[in-house]
């Protein structure tokens, strides 16, 4: 007889959350302008509208919060994350920012220049909008295998080698700046990258002289992918592949709110002296001082904390095989998600889920909107309002997928809670027969629009 599994930690503090009745959901999202973003925390009974910087730190890292140094500049916990920065990821080089986006902000203004192309895997929102704020132009080279739900591929987030060399060898070196992978794929469904093709974009990179940089907000989550999934891996350790990993790349940025299971905070890595020092002018206009970026010393000692912690096996077998829990669950009750469940996150086919509502009136966001509605569940849509209008021609842009992504928080929730968040959905299912129309836009912001858009129902 086999164990069942049980979680690689126990509970030390709970936090109450509220049921709310339907009637009032009903109010609070039309006063949200059905933007579940405007909602307030109390309004939301299971909260899966991200899992970055939402997750719960544990012991050690609050312990370490209290040997926080405050001092401005040259502060021990600096030091403290420099070198847990410089152990996992093997970079000399850093600069701490408030998250992810910030230290985009921040590398992209030294690197990205108007009309340069950034290939890549499905870039996510803040580094699309980076980039096309800057008025350059991301290009997905995404494997086409990522754009079928239902197809089982180990490593849906790999760059295809035919797109990337056909832009590289298609274009001056001189528009091309780098190279970005995103580790995992958010976009593409959470989905790990291999090793191999890590090689290989480095090995097209070296010949025609692109630097690589990773985002690498979710890099220990692809680790554990490696390990289960590519052969060779099953006996190294997470640490020993992310070395691997990062001996493929220049530099990478990370929104620690994510593997480092903090709520806030990110860095800059590089390996190269002149693009740190280019970089720190921008960083001590934008973040704040070279050895604070933005950061109080007590949150850079919980993200070193949160590093180590977020690169153990069994912390990360927990986390994946919750999401995989969800996954079996929904997929149980006939619900079209992207197979095989990616690391932090059940993505929802929104096209099969509402064949009846038009793309024009965004499935997606009407589908979070009717989960929320069904049981105070908070979700995320991320297709057409999250890729944003075309900077060009202003029509909107529709993804190949119309996905609902329901993040899961780190060390927060139960599998009782997962059993919830499937059965609303499945409640949403039997009637979704009778969703026949959607939402339309009332306003909306130039950039990164699905953040603050303003929607109404159609009548």
């Amino acid at each position: 007889m086999e164990f069942p599994f049980a979680e690689s930690y126990k509970i030390k503090m709970v936090e109450p959350i509220r049921k709310s009745s339907k009637p009032e959901r009903e109010t609070w999202i039309k006063q949200a302008r059905y933007n579940l973003f405007n909602l307030r925390s109390e309004q939301v009974f299971i909260d899966l509208l991200t899992d970055s910087g939402t997750g719960a730190m544990s012991d050690r890292q609050w312990s370490a919060m209290m040997l926080g140094d405050e001092s401005y500049a040259g502060a021990s916990s600096y030091y403290k994350m420099k070198d847990a920065i410089k152990d996992i990821f093997g970079f000399d080089f850093f600069l701490p920012t408030h998250q992810g986006r910030a230290a985009e902000n921040v590398l992209f203004s030294v690197m990205v220049k108007q009309a340069n192309l950034i290939p890549g895997n499905a870039h996510f929102d803040t580094t699309k909008g980076h980039i096309e704020f800057r008025k350059a132009f991301a290009v997905d080279c995404t494997i086409d295998e990522a754009s079928d739900p239902t197809l089982v591929h180990p490593f849906k987030g790999n760059v295809d080698l035919e797109k990337l060399e056909s832009v590289l060898r298609s274009n001056p070196k001189e528009i091309i700046p780098f190279i970005i992978v995103t580790i995992t794929c958010n976009t593409a469904g959470g989905q790990p990258v291999s090793i191999q093709n890590l090689r290989d974009v480095r090995a097209l990179a070296n010949q025609y002289g692109i630097p690589v940089i990773f985002d690498a907000a979710r890099f220990a989550e692809n680790a554990y992918f490696i390990k289960i999934r590519e052969r060779g891996y099953a006996n190294k350790t997470i640490r020993e592949i992310v070395q691997e990993m990062f001996s493929l790349a220049d530099a990478m940025t990370m929104s620690s709110k994510k593997d480092a299971i903090v709520n806030m905070g990110g860095f800059i890595a590089m390996r190269d002296p002149e693009l740190y020092r280019q970089a720190s002018v921008y960083n001590i206009m934008f973040e704040g001082y070279v050895t604070y970026g933005g950061m109080s010393g007590r949150d850079m000692n919980a993200l070193a904390q949160g590093l180590y912690e977020g690169t153990e096996f069994d912390y990360l077998e927990t986390r994946i095989r919750q999401v995989a829990y969800l996954g079996e669950k929904l997929s149980g009750f006939g619900i079209s998600i992207i197979q095989p469940t990616g690391g932090h996150a059940i993505f929802v086919d929104a096209l099969k889920f509402l064949p009846l509502v038009a793309r024009e009136e965004f499935p997606a966001q009407t589908l979070a909107v009717e989960l929320y509605l069904e049981s105070g569940v908070r979700g995320v849509e991320m297709s057409t309002l999250m890729a944003d209008r075309d900077p060009v021609t202003r029509e909107n842009r529709f993804p190949e997928l119309e996905l609902v992504r329901l993040a899961i928080p780190r060390r927060v929730y139960t599998n009782n809670h997962m059993d919830y968040v499937a059965t609303a959905l499945a409640k949403v299912y039997e009637r979704r027969t009778s969703i026949t129309r959607g939402l339309r836009i009332v306003n909306e912001a130039p950039i990164l629009r699905h953040f603050t858009i303003e929607l109404d129902r159609y009548i």
